[in-house]
C-alpha cells in the first residue's frame, strides 16, 4: 500500500485540525471580562446585551469572576428570575469564582444573591443552543433570549470575537499547511 503524499498529509492535518476546532466546548467569561457581574451602570450595560450577541451551545460554560464577600450568582427558574426572587434557586454559587456547565439547551437564568441587585438589573439570560448547531458555528449572534413577562432586560455589551478564536486559528493553521 502507497504512502500519503505530502498534499494528502496536509489534507487530513487540516480535516483533524478542522473537527477539533468545531467541537470543542468553550468557557465564557460573563459579559467577557472579570468585572462583569455587578450592577450596571446603563440599560446598553446589561449582561444581556452581551449574551444577545454571544453563541452559547450545550458542553460550553459559564465563568463568573466576583467579590464573594459581596455578592453571589443564583441559577434560577424564569418566574424568579422575573420576579428577582432570591429564596428558592436552582443553584447557589458563592466562592467568587464560578463555572457553571450550560448541559442541555435552552434557556438558563441567573440572578446576583446580593440583596436588591437584581431588581437594578444585575442578572442574565443566556439561551444555549443544541447540539445540532456545534458545527456551524458562524459569525451571526445567538437568538435573542426568550420573551418574558414583566420589567423589559437590558443588554450588555462585549464581542463574540472571543468565541470564534480557536475556530479561526486552526482555520488559519491549516490553510498555511496546505499552501506549503
Amino acid at each position: 500500500m502507497a504512502g500519503f503524499s505530502r498534499t494528502e498529509a496536509y489534507s487530513v492535518l487540516v480535516l483533524i485540525c478542522l473537527f477539533l476546532s468545531f467541537s470543542e466546548a468553550r468557557d465564557h467569561l460573563v459579559g467577557g471580562k472579570s468585572d462583569a457581574w455587578r450592577i450596571p451602570s446603563s440599560e446598553s450595560d446589561s449582561l444581556n446585551h452581551w449574551a444577545q450577541k454571544s453563541r452559547f451551545l450545550v458542553g460550553d460554560s459559564l465563568v463568573w469572576e466576583y467579590d464573594a464577600s459581596k455578592d453571589s450568582v443564583l441559577q434560577v427558574t424564569k418566574r424568579d428570575y422575573v420576579t428577582c426572587n432570591t429564596s428558592s434557586p436552582i443553584e447557589t454559587y458563592t466562592g467568587g469564582s464560578t463555572k457553571v456547565k450550560l448541559e442541555h439547551s435552552g434557556p438558563y437564568y441567573f440572578i446576583s444573591g446580593a440583596e436588591g441587585h437584581c431588581k437594578k438589573g444585575q442578572k442574565l439570560i443566556v439561551v444555549v443552543m443544541s447540539e445540532k448547531h456545534r458545527h456551524f458555528i458562524g459569525v451571526s449572534p445567538a437568538p435573542s433570549p426568550v420573551e418574558i413577562e414583566g420589567p423589559a432586560i437590558a443588554p450588555a455589551p462585549t464581542s463574540a470575537a472571543r468565541r470564534l478564536t480557536g475556530g479561526f486559528f486552526m482555520m488559519t493553521l491549516g490553510v498555511v499547511l496546505v499552501v506549503m
